[in-house]
């Protein structure tokens, strides 16, 4: 790492510490040339890995954006959908794993979702899972019903 104000190749790390959601690291450096000190922070990318084969850096503002589409008309307001976003990729970044397939990121939406908005569930499920009949939405509602009924918070997927 370069030091900013002087530009000598060859700085000290005297402190280093992730961020609250774990996807930074800040690092305290000095210089031994110039002696100033300064801040650098790493950002941990997240991999989503499509269908296509591309792969593209998580993106939790296009998280909030689908599930916004999905909650449309519905009763859920911006902090509710900031936190879920935050959720989804809180649980992504858990795993572990530097690359994700994207049908890992739908799942990880649907599980908050359903205990956000039933219907908004619903919708969302709908054209992730591809419903193609009544029966598969009849299906998917009984499931939310049995889930709600053994006093889980939502859909167990």
């Amino acid at each position: 790492m370069h030091c900013p104000f002087c530009r000598n190749p060859d700085t000290k790390v005297i402190d280093s510490r992730s961020t609250d959601d774990g996807g930074a690291i800040r690092r305290r450096r000095s210089c031994p040339e110039c002696g100033k000190r300064f801040t650098t922070q790493e950002n941990v990318l997240l991999m989503v890995a499509k269908r296509s084969g591309v792969t593209e850096p998580f993106s939790r503002e296009k998280i909030i954006a689908g599930v916004r589409r999905a909650c449309q008309g519905r009763p859920v307001d911006e902090d509710a959908l900031a936190k879920l976003g935050q959720r989804v990729e809180e649980a992504l970044r858990a795993a572990g794993a530097a690359e994700v397939p994207s049908h890992e990121v739908g799942l990880a939406i649907l599980g908050p979702l359903g205990e956000l908005d039933e219907v908004a569930y619903l919708r969302f499920a709908s054209v992730y899972r591809s419903f193609e009949s009544l029966d598969d939405f009849a299906k998917e509602i009984e499931s939310l019903r049995t889930a709600g009924s053994s006093g889980e918070p939502g859909p167990s997927r």
